[in-house]
């Protein structure tokens, strides 16, 4: 659910669909622009030298995008029994508050039906300008 604070800052607040939170960080389409560079590329020894060169300083790029596609696959295929799991068995939900799309703040809500209501009553305070204190992210660990 989306909220706008009094000072018209826009937060989030969700139930945590996965009982983790995603490790990477960055944005993923942050990487360099090769455009159509490696058509220039010829048959040479020269050639060869430098698309070496480019793959070693390319290497950590593609590593992390092979890694956020594994994280992705694998998160895609352990949601719906996660879900499942939760709604079926009566597992706990947690709500948290994201400023924009950073984690701000999270509570143990109970089950489904509770954590909804939870919702409610966390996007009805910050509404009124009573955001809760940061307990997660870079601002938590500011005193």
């Amino acid at each position: 659910m989306k909220v706008t604070d009094p000072s018209g800052q826009v937060w989030r607040v969700s139930r945590r669909w996965v009982p983790w939170r995603r490790r990477l960080k960055g944005n993923l389409d942050s990487g360099p622009d090769l455009g159509s560079g490696f058509d220039g590329l010829g048959d040479d020894p020269i050639s060869l030298i430098l698309a070496v060169i480019l793959l070693i300083l390319l290497l950590p790029f593609i590593l992390l995008l092979v890694v956020a596609g594994i994280e992705f696959l694998l998160l895609l295929l352990v949601l719906p029994f996660a879900v499942l799991g939760r709604v079926l068995l009566g597992r706990h939900w947690h709500v948290e508050l994201r400023q924009g799309w950073k984690p701000w703040w999270e509570t143990a809500a109970g089950d489904w039906q509770a954590s909804g209501v939870r919702i409610h009553e966390i996007a009805d305070a910050v509404r009124r300008g009573h955001t809760p204190t940061a307990t997660l992210g870079d601002e938590a660990g500011r005193g």
